[in-house]
């Protein structure tokens, strides 16, 4: 089984959204702020469990504790599953989905908020992985299957309908693997993570006919080199 990663960023996340404290005028004023700062630092935080998208983003850059592990933990399934159908292997998808994480920590302060976090998760996780796996580096272990354990149970398989679906399943990778850059992203997004037209738009930063042009495209390539097969 691949291993976790719900890993724990190093470092300390920069506080540049904490509001100082203002100052006051005259004796009363500043006796009156003192005494709200107390009652506020006896009313604790809310349980980073309970925030919302906008409060959690809030929350990692004000730097409290444990916050960008759980954008991480919320969102690891996806980014992982995404880097594999790029790269088809357990250890490049693990390290691609740790270098997304990164970015996306290091980058935080430019999220506006303008497309949800998942979206902005994916269009990192797809620039990435089209900027670092090529085809033929990705046919070369495309073969290897995915880790049912980790994301179906697959009991109710016998043994020879797991290895014709495996067999089968990596012909329609290897064949994903040679499409061109834009159409592999598109048939990825649209077929493995039912996404709209739309959201596929908003991850690739193009229009909705280019993407329903890349997805026709895509399609009619992969009938060519399948015949048969669907994916």
């Amino acid at each position: 089984m691949a291993p976790s990663l719900a890993w724990t960023m190093t470092g300390t996340w920069p506080t540049g959204l904490t509001k100082p404290t203002g100052s006051t005028a005259g004796g009363r004023a500043l006796h009156g702020g003192r005494r709200q700062s107390i009652v506020a630092s006896t009313t604790s935080e809310p349980a980073l469990e309970e925030l919302g998208e906008a409060a959690l983003i809030e929350a990692c850059l004000a730097g409290r504790s444990g916050a960008f592990d759980l954008v991480v933990e919320r969102h690891r399934r996806s980014v992982y599953q995404l880097c594999w159908r790029f790269v088809g292997n357990h250890e490049d998808a693990n390290d691609l989905s740790q270098d997304i994480f990164l970015r996306a920590y290091k980058g935080l302060r430019s999220f506006r908020g303008q497309s949800s976090l998942a979206t902005w998760l994916y269009r990192i996780g797809v620039n990435v992985c089209l900027n670092r796996v090529s085809a033929k580096a990705s046919l070369e272990k495309i073969t290897e299957a995915i880790d049912d354990r980790q994301f179906v149970d697959s009991r109710s398989e016998s043994a020879s309908e797991r290895l014709l679906k495996e067999e089968r399943g990596a012909r329609v990778r290897a064949a994903i693997a040679e499409l061109p850059r834009r159409q592999r992203a598109t048939l990825i997004l649209r077929m493995y993570h039912e996404m709209s037209h739309q959201e596929i738009a908003a991850v690739l930063g193009s229009s909705v006919g280019t993407v329903k042009a890349n997805f026709f495209h895509a399609l009619g390539n992969l009938k060519k080199q399948l015949g048969d097969e669907r994916p």
